[in-house]
């Protein structure tokens, strides 16, 4: 097994922008995610992401370990092989495009996705390094639950049915 991604996930209130934009090093990037046709349990996907006017291209390949642990494997590639990659775009997914917003918080960097189609929510993501990590939130963000367990707030189902 490769290096793991371990994730908890929370359907929040849609954030304030500028109070977002207020939060001391907090930064924002746009994103497009394309999933890819990909094996059993597999998750392909790739991601161009542009934040300061520079964009990145990245392939990832997720591996279900437990509900909160991933393998995960992610290289960074060109122009050339992102747009490459597209060919294998799976067609019962569309792109998911979203706003990442990088909010350091108590030694962790909390990833608020803010999606077009969603004018009251978005999820909220903490990298942890042990599963049962506690995780601080700031005054300001409402939680409304956690979904890390819900396969409908996975950014693969979003991109299948956006019926949450």
């Amino acid at each position: 097994m490769g290096p793991y991604e371990i994730e908890r996930k929370y359907l929040i209130a849609r954030p304030d922008e500028a109070w977002l934009r207020a939060q001391p090093g907090c930064r924002r990037a746009r994103i497009t995610q394309t999933y890819l046709l990909a094996g059993d349990g597999e998750e392909r996907r790739v991601r161009r992401r542009e934040e300061d006017g520079a964009c990145l291209y990245v392939e990832t390949i997720k591996r279900p370990v437990t509900a909160v642990r991933r393998e995960e494997i992610e290289r960074e590639i060109t122009r050339e092989e992102y747009e490459a990659l597209l060919a294998q775009a799976d067609p019962a997914c569309r792109p998911i495009e979203k706003t990442r917003w990088m909010l350091p918080c108590a030694g962790l960097t909390l990833e608020i996705d803010v999606y077009p189609f969603w004018a009251d929510r978005a999820i909220l993501e903490a990298e942890i390094d042990r599963e049962d990590a506690p995780i601080a939130f700031p005054p300001g963000l409402a939680i409304i639950r956690e979904v890390t367990d819900d396969p409908d707030y996975k950014n693969a189902s979003l991109a299948r049915n956006r019926r949450v």
